[in-house]
């Protein structure tokens, strides 16, 4: 007598279901964040670390043809010369234009590029349907979405980069709400020495998503240390820029401090010259004295915490800080897309703004965790092979999307980068 088996979870009419429905909400919001652009706005690049909006919008659609429409028997590209415009780095798969070069690519049109959007959806939920991709195909399009939420966040902080670098620094929504308060009161949170475990156990063995990069789960001796209650607010690091900060290089790493004075930082990225106003999405702003800072590179993180007194926290310090918090916060969903004050929750002794507003810059470098292992196959590519003149971010940011975070996601960006939401929480020693 034959043995029934039972169905794995990821084949379920129900499972299925709701992947079709969250892959339509993930690519209708690529969609939904790129309709303010024009056409024009949606080509420029206004720097080799940013890309324009349409190359994002055609990417992400490259990234579900090759991997997941791929796997199919009747495939056929939308456009074969197409794998060469929107590859990125997946080197094992072929070439692709040079990433400070995107800006130059009129055609395809936008329209062109939504055009392949449409037809990918199309097809990849006519599969989905059908329940005719096989597991690795299903997992494939699971981090597909990730991956375009990735890409949504970077999206808007690449335009508002190209907006600010327009003589007229147009807004990309002049409908932005603006949410101002008043900051709670910086305290220290202290900590014991203790042995934690960090990290997320490996997807796909287990079944919630977790990148490579966060596996696998081992255990870390964290030292007795202070946390900041909250990230660093704009008026604290105004009074960091109106004692010097930016002119005394005692506060800077080496490097930093070369950057700092070959590109003539006077002030975080979108500030104007007068430390009143900021450029945002939606245009410039006053700036809110209790809103964290962002805009931040690590140079700057790290030369503020010194002249504070303090240091930036490890990332491992930041993940214990998380136990017992949910990933909650002013995310992309609020619709502000710009940071908001940190309010009292009335509980003495916890931390605030983990998640969302800014990602928080750490002073751990991007490297791999003991029994590290890349994704399987060309997806290998995804993270593993960056882990190298890097640092770590933690907690999403304004711009992130809710559901894309949780407590042992692992951002990481060259210490000079400035146009991405990262702010400032301060750690100490123990005494």
């Amino acid at each position: 007598m034959n043995a029934v088996v039972a169905p794995s979870p990821a084949a379920t009419p129900t499972a299925v279901t709701a992947l079709a429905t969250r892959y339509a909400r993930v690519r209708a919001r690529s969609v939904a964040l790129a309709a303010p652009l024009s056409a024009e706005d949606a080509m420029v690049q206004s720097m080799p670390d940013a890309s324009p909006a349409k190359w994002h919008l055609a990417h992400t659609s490259w990234f579900f043809e090759r991997f997941v429409l791929a796997t199919q028997p009747d495939y056929a590209p939308f456009n074969a010369d197409w794998h060469y415009l929107f590859n990125s780095y997946y080197q094992s798969i072929g070439p692709a234009h040079a990433r400070p070069q995107r800006g130059l690519l009129s055609r395809p049109s936008l329209e062109e590029v939504l055009q392949f959007r449409r037809h990918v959806d199309q097809r990849v939920l006519a599969l989905l349907q059908a329940d005719a991709l096989d597991e690795q195909a299903k997992r494939q399009l699971l981090l597909g979405l990730h991956h375009e939420q990735q890409h949504q966040e970077l999206l808007l902080t690449d335009i508002k980069h190209a907006l600010w670098s327009n003589p007229l620094q147009p807004a990309y929504d002049t409908a932005l709400e603006h949410s101002a308060g008043i900051a709670s009161p910086l305290a220290w949170i202290h900590s014991p020495e203790q042995i934690i475990e960090i990290g997320a156990p490996a997807w796909p063995a287990q079944p919630a998503f977790a990148y490579d990069n966060e596996s696998p789960v081992h255990r870390v001796l964290v030292p007795a240390h202070a946390l900041a209650n909250r990230p660093v607010s704009n008026a604290e690091y105004r009074s960091f820029i109106e004692a010097g900060g930016y002119r005394e290089p005692g506060y800077w790493m080496s490097e930093g401090w070369t950057l700092c004075q070959q590109e003539q930082w006077q002030h975080p990225l979108y500030w104007d010259d007068a430390l009143a106003r900021e450029f945002t999405l939606a245009g410039w702003r006053a700036l809110d004295p209790d809103a964290p800072v962002c805009h931040l590179s690590y140079f700057e993180a790290d030369a503020y915490a010194r002249w504070a007194g303090a240091r930036l926290p490890t990332e491992f310090e930041w993940e214990a800080a998380t136990a017992g918090y949910t990933a909650d916060g002013n995310f992309a969903d609020s619709g502000r897309l710009h940071p908001a004050a940190a309010q009292h929750d009335g509980a003495a002794g916890r931390h605030l703004q983990l998640f969302g507003d800014v990602w928080e810059w750490t002073s751990s470098a991007y490297g791999a965790y003991p029994g590290f292992r890349t994704f399987e196959g060309n997806l290998g590519e995804y993270n593993g092979k960056f882990m190298c003149g890097q640092w770590v971010l933690r907690g999403g940011s304004c711009a992130t999307p809710a559901d894309h975070i949780r407590p042992s996601y692992r951002n990481f960006f060259a210490p000079s980068a400035r146009w991405q939401f990262a702010g400032i929480r301060l750690a100490k020693d123990a005494a």
